[in-house]
């Protein structure tokens, strides 16, 4: 086998290194020097051509073998020496190496020098074969180890590294082919179809359609018109369209979120940590036993017999090295982030697969989490002498300065009645609403506690409608109110009724009035909602939540939740792709706006776990079984190294299959 430089120990492990953190949470990574540790999946020779001296050592261990016990046939110890030294080499030589590298450091408590003392001390007693054996099969062992794991990477990386290696960019009149990061912002590129886009930019040409698959995990084509938004890795289905790119390729949203799900690899869980401090520990443990194994007999043994006991010494060692734990561990939760991307959400780490499984209190957002958030205007009324155009004119003039769903709605209702209109000093009241000047009148429109701040009064029939309402104040009079309808995204009932069924408390939280949030909390099946809420209040809501000692888990889809998202035990932006500060404040990404990927993500979590602590048993069982037996005189190395191997290959058998479930 030949080891890279950089190829890490899993016996003796790095206390990790506080990573520069991604977002809120404190995230650890582990980091070495290059040719100390142990890190399966660095670059190693490839394919079985890569591995020729290895399976050239195998091949003699077996043609011996057959002769011994096929044939009968029993070489003298100095042709045994001859054949067999050559095959311990061509299979150990870069484990030797490694070995005393270390050791002139003095690091002792690593596989590499187990593996030399437990391999040498069998040539010192005459068991030439098991010597070369240990070393060949652990040396297929760390083979199949290091292909897993580079595999597992690899599978996380090329899940979302879709963008294109071009881009069509018009200058001068001209279209020429360049690569993505020579494109500049505001520049006009053109996507064929078929195409994937490369940069993120507004639509240019009147319409198009796009697969948005690979961002959402949503097949269904999306239509985009003049203006809209459209982001890297859409591919372009059925005509040429031009965009103005509007970022960056290093800056994309799916640039971010690839450098998101690579960066989550090296944010280690509490398991993963645990068992380095474990092996850290285990490993100079099981060195001084094997040596007690060996020197303590003598003192109660009658007839002690020193080869004897070096031997049951050496079984004890080789089937000591905790690597099945150290690699099917990472490998497991490695299958848990590319399981959880392919169904379109992006844990930042590891450690947020557990986190996730320890939720026992889900809460939301309303808008746009549980609804649509595309609202539609339902009814304009007018008081003090306004009528219904000119009332719609103002309000959305002023709306026209904010994204909020409810303003784009009133806004598009307007159409083109706002052009033209002279706009001034508009300024965001949080939790209430928005003020300005509009064609030199003062105007307010917001919910009802925004002309109560103001001492405007209206009709109080208003707080009894159970639909959302912008109120209308117009140089300090009330001037009438818009209602404005929002939908329940069809899965969120469905939602809610699994997070029940999993015994998850859910709990709702919006700044919308009350009585629109226990409609909708009332047709989900919502345990407890609460609204009229400013963003400090969220906050508010769910420290009460924490200080109960509840896990809790946050969704929402604003920036103006990103205080929530932060407090939280789990942090989930729901449709990230829309908001830069969501992506970075949350611990988990929704691709897409399905509240049913939250039951879903849980569900990833404790499979992840499930499989995790499966391994763990596995290998602590077997090895206590065999380390007793071998002290006890009756399993042997040939015993040791096949249980060694074996329980590694099989951990990481169990660990792979997390990537094939199905939801």
């Amino acid at each position: 086998m030949q080891l890279s430089n950089n190829h890490k120990d899993c016996c003796s492990v790095e206390e990790p290194k506080k990573a520069a953190p991604h977002n809120h949470k404190e995230n650890h990574q582990h980091e070495h020097s290059d040719d100390d540790g142990h890190n399966h999946g660095a670059e190693e020779p490839s394919g079985v051509i890569g591995h020729w001296p290895l399976l050239t050592a195998l091949a003699i261990i077996i043609v011996m073998m057959v002769l011994e016990y096929g044939f009968s046939i029993v070489f003298s110890n100095v042709i045994q020496l001859v054949v067999f030294i050559p095959a311990y080499l061509l299979a150990g030589y870069d484990v030797l190496a490694l070995a005393f590298r270390k050791a002139i450091r003095l690091d002792f408590f690593n596989e590499f020098f187990l593996m030399s003392v437990a391999t040498i001390g069998a040539f010192a007693i005459g068991s030439y074969s098991e010597g070369v054996a240990v070393m060949v099969f652990y040396s297929i062992g760390e083979w199949f180890q290091d292909s897993a794991v580079s595999n597992a990477k690899r599978s996380i990386k090329a899940l979302l590294d879709i963008r294109p290696d071009s881009v069509d960019v018009i200058r001068d009149g001209k279209v020429i082919n360049v690569l993505p990061a020579e494109v500049q912002i505001d520049e006009i590129i053109q996507v064929k179809p078929g195409e994937k886009v490369a940069l993120d930019g507004v639509l240019t040409s009147d319409k198009a359609t796009f697969n948005t698959a690979a961002l959402t995990g949503e097949s269904r084509p999306d239509n985009k018109e003049k203006g809209e938004s459209v982001l890297a890795g859409m591919i372009n289905l059925n005509q040429l369209a031009e965009l103005k790119v509007t970022a960056l390729f290093k800056d994309s949203k799916l640039s971010k979120i690839l450098e998101m799900v690579q960066d989550a690899t090296a944010r280690k869980s509490q398991t993963q940590l645990f068992i380095s401090r474990f092996a850290k520990v285990y490993t100079p443990i099981v060195f001084l036993l094997a040596v007690l194994v060996v020197a303590v007999p003598y003192f109660f043994v009658a007839d002690y017999n020193f080869s004897d006991w070096l031997y049951r010494g050496l079984v004890f060692l080789v089937i000591s090295c905790p690597c099945a734990l150290v690699v099917s561990i990472p490998l497991g939760y490695f299958g848990g982030i590319g399981l959880a991307s392919k169904n379109g959400i992006l844990f930042k780490g590891s450690n947020f697969l557990d986190v996730i499984t320890t939720v026992n209190t889900v809460v939301m957002d309303k808008t746009g989490t549980l609804t649509k958030g595309v609202f539609d205007v339902q009814e304009v009324v007018v008081a003090n002498g306004y009528n219904e155009k000119e009332l719609v004119r103002i309000a959305a003039a002023l709306e026209s300065k904010s994204t909020h769903p409810i303003a784009v709605a009133v806004k598009e209702y307007a159409g083109d009645e706002i052009s033209g209109v002279k706009i001034e000093q508009v300024e965001e009241i949080a939790g209430h609403g928005l003020k300005g000047i509009i064609d030199g009148r003062e105007v307010l429109a917001g919910n009802a506690k925004l002309l109560k701040k103001f001492n405007i009064a209206y009709d109080n029939a208003i707080d009894d409608i159970t639909d959302s309402v912008v109120v209308v104040a117009i140089d300090k009079i009330y001037a009438g109110y818009i209602t404005i309808a929002d939908e329940v995204k069809e899965d969120a009932k469905q939602a809610i009724a699994d997070m029940h069924a999993l015994g998850i408390k859910t709990v709702m939280l919006s700044g919308d009035k009350q009585s629109v949030v226990s409609r909708v909390a009332a047709f989900l099946g919502i345990d407890d909602a609460f609204g009229d809420l400013l963003p400090e209040n969220k906050v508010e809501k769910v420290q009460a939540l924490k200080d109960k000692n509840l896990k809790i888990a946050f969704i929402g889809d604003g920036v103006n939740d990103a205080p929530v998202v932060a407090l939280a035990d789990a942090g989930i932006a729901m449709g990230g792709l829309g908001s830069d500060a969501t992506i970075e404040t949350a611990d988990i990404v929704i691709q897409n706006d399905q509240p049913s990927k939250i039951v879903t993500a849980i569900k990833i979590g404790k499979i992840t776990r499930s499989i995790v602590w499966q391994n763990i048993a596995l290998a602590m069982i077997v090895k206590v079984a065999v380390l007793i037996l071998g002290a006890g005189g009756v399993a042997t190395l040939w015993e040791a190294v096949i249980a060694d191997v074996g329980v590694a290959l099989l951990a990481i058998l169990n660990a792979v299959r997390i990537q094939n479930i199905k939801f």
